[in-house]
């Protein structure tokens, strides 16, 4: 690993770790306030080439976490990668808000890392703070809480749980209680504690969902609180006080890793994942077929090596439930079922206000969506992102397409939009951020190459804007003069 500890602790030994007199500020936590800046005004930097534009970049070890900014501090977590596939370091890292130096780093005492896609990274779940505690979760353990000196306050061990890519939703904050939902191949669930403690305050089973890597949305009806979250097939909205289901909207992916935007009274669902299109649909033969095909020993069950069908091979470990490898009819049953009700579609969603109320789909487009980037509802407008570096932008209200269009990071893309000062920012993996004047008709301002793979969505604050790549974290603001 390029940082190794010693440096991060090398560079702690020069510092103090009680952090400078803390500034009044919301909680934050990934997609708060839908990727826009809370202080919308506050000037952003439109020529990101301009070398006066970069404030500070300070080397960490990789994460896809996005920066927590909170009070005078930003938190990450980070993955130091050990010789052994289940082994390794995870970290929650405080850096200095003005000068980006690390201001104190603390290691989960995880014992075990859990599997990951080599794409991802075990650090991926963000940060989340009060003002008064840090919340860092790691699949690997589960969460800790920290005060703002670095200190452990309480720690809660969660996972790892039974998904070979491994946990990516982040925590939520929320009067006081602090909100995680875990979607995975079995025993799933929304959790509720007392962010003060730790202490569970509810605990609601998810069954029927399967693995899902998406971040809660607090939605506000009336004087109720609602916690929206998409899973496979499923929006579900349940109360903030009770986690009691209120209502559903079927209709979305088999695999969920996009948040929810809000805007214009409605909700912006971007639902996509491989196989869910009508013109190319994965399937799975009938049981009673896949059987008089494949079961070789005629045992009644389905071993890896007796199937004849990619699809079911690629996915063998996710249906295999049990993990007695071999599928049985029920698990085949479900994930069949899976693929059968999976529908991809981008579209506009009227939330219910209550339990005895229905949502109701405003507008939808079936084309051009994006498999991990969250929408952004900016000024009456929502953006898309995806693959190959196309924006495409939409009229919040209707629906219509303003315009699509290809920017000049042309790779994939994992990070989410997002917005301030009139701009939208995008970062494309191999990170080629770029800068968008906000509108219909957007155009491209500026870009930069930082030349290194950045997966974690990028955070506006205070005039600033914060991009983790998988090197370092950089700063950005208004050039100086």
């Amino acid at each position: 690993m390029r940082f190794a500890t010693s440096i991060i602790l090398l560079t702690l030994a020069t510092l103090s770790a009680a952090p400078a007199v803390t500034l009044a500020e919301s909680p934050t936590y990934f997609r708060a306030g839908g990727g826009i800046a809370a202080d919308d005004a506050a000037p952003l930097p439109e020529k990101i080439d301009d070398d006066k534009s970069l404030l500070w970049k300070t080397p960490l070890a990789p994460g896809h976490s996005t920066p927590c900014v909170n009070g005078d501090s930003v938190y990450v977590t980070t993955f130091e990668k050990g010789k052994e596939a289940d082994t390794g370091k995870l970290f929650t890292v405080a850096l200095d808000r003005e000068t980006g130096k690390v201001r104190w780093s603390r290691e989960a005492p995880a014992k075990k890392i859990e599997p990951f896609h080599n794409s991802t990274n075990p650090a991926t779940a963000s940060p989340a703070c009060d003002g008064e505690r840090v919340y860092s979760f790691f699949g690997s353990y589960g969460f800790l809480c920290y005060d703002l000196s670095g200190k452990l306050i309480w720690e809660k061990p969660l996972g790892p749980f039974q998904d070979e890519f491994g946990a990516h939703s982040s925590p939520v904050l929320v009067d006081g209680k602090l909100i995680i939902n875990q979607d995975h191949d079995r025993d799933n669930f929304l959790l509720c504690l007392d962010a003060k403690t730790g202490n569970e305050l509810w605990k609601t089973p998810r069954e029927g969902f399967t693995r899902s890597y998406s971040t809660p949305v607090v939605w506000t009806a009336g004087d109720r609180k609602q916690l929206l979250v998409t899973g496979a097939l499923q929006l579900v909205s349940y109360d903030l006080q009770t986690g009691k289901q209120l209502w559903s909207q079927d209709g979305l992916a088999r695999i969920m890793n996009t948040t929810p935007a809000a805007g214009e009274g409605l909700l912006f669902i971007s639902a996509w994942s491989p196989g869910g299109d009508t013109d190319a649909r994965i399937a799975m033969e009938p049981w009673n077929e896949a059987v008089r095909l494949w079961d070789k020993n005629k045992d009644g069950k389905l071993l890896r090596e007796e199937v004849d069908n990619k699809e079911v091979l690629d996915r063998f470990f996710r249906i295999d439930l049990n993990q007695d490898l071999g599928l049985d009819k029920e698990e085949w049953g479900k994930y069949a079922s899976v693929f059968e009700r999976a529908r991809n579609a981008f579209f506009a969603l009227r939330p219910a206000a209550s339990s005895a109320g229905q949502p109701e789909v405003a507008w939808e487009h079936l084309k051009g969506i994006p498999y991990v980037p969250s929408p952004l509802a900016y000024r009456g407008v929502v953006y898309l992102a995806k693959e190959g570096g196309i924006v495409s932008a939409f009229d919040a209200k209707s629906g219509d397409i303003l315009k699509s269009g290809r920017i000049r990071g042309t790779g994939a893309y994992y990070a989410s939009p997002v917005a301030g000062d009139g701009k939208v920012y995008l970062v494309s993996d191999t990170g080629v951020i770029s800068v968008l004047k906000a509108g219909g008709e957007w155009e491209v301002l500026s870009s930069r190459d930082l030349m290194e793979r950045t997966v974690a969505t990028p955070v506006v604050s205070g005039g600033k804007l914060y991009v983790r790549s998988e090197a370092a974290l950089y700063c950005f603001g208004k050039a100086r003069q």
